[in-house]
């Protein structure tokens, strides 16, 4: 939107099923037919503030054998990437980091990282990449009590970290 949130939305199944199935009676008879009118459909799945208006959208993927990831485009030439977990073991393990760095990193821009990703509305379905990939600019020691916490080894979170950043490029 135009305040720079992003967000991900799905049709049910069931809606998905009874457009597919009305748009071949409508087809068949040549009638148009209204879907219920039925304003709010969707199921959304997303949302993020990125922090500036996203100008592009594109779902692609970056080279052969990678997986396909939304990539964006903002107004001030950022580029991002929203990337889906292949597994839940990655899900929980980068939540956990997420969760540990907000308690021990300091707010680089005054704001915590969570009140600013959640700026106009809540941060919902994403892990902040970016902010989770702060850990390996850790001192040692912080990353060792954050590893200790997640039954880990900083040099485990670290080539996850890795393993999921070359799933994009």
């Amino acid at each position: 939107d135009k305040f720079g949130n992003i967000f991900v939305t799905r049709l049910p199944q069931a809606v998905s099923d009874d457009v597919d199935d009305a748009q071949l009676l409508s087809s068949a008879t040549n009638e148009v037919m209204a879907l219920n009118g039925a304003p709010c459909k969707s199921d959304e799945l997303v949302q993020y503030y990125v922090g500036e208006v996203v100008t592009s959208l594109q779902k692609v993927s970056l080279g052969p054998g990678h997986d396909e990831v939304l990539l964006y485009t903002t107004i001030m030439g950022g580029v991002g990437a929203l990337l889906p977990f292949s597994s839940k073991e990655d899900l929980e393990l980068t939540q956990s980091l997420e969760m540990h760095l907000r308690q021990e990193a300091p707010p680089l821009s005054g704001k915590d990282q969570l009140v600013f990703r959640s700026s106009y509305f809540p941060l919902k379905g994403v892990v902040d990449g970016d902010f989770c990939a702060t850990y390996n600019r850790m001192p040692p020691e912080q990353q060792r009590a954050i590893a200790e916490e997640l039954d880990r080894t900083p040099a485990e979170i670290a080539k996850k970290l890795e393993e999921l950043a070359s799933r994009i490029i």
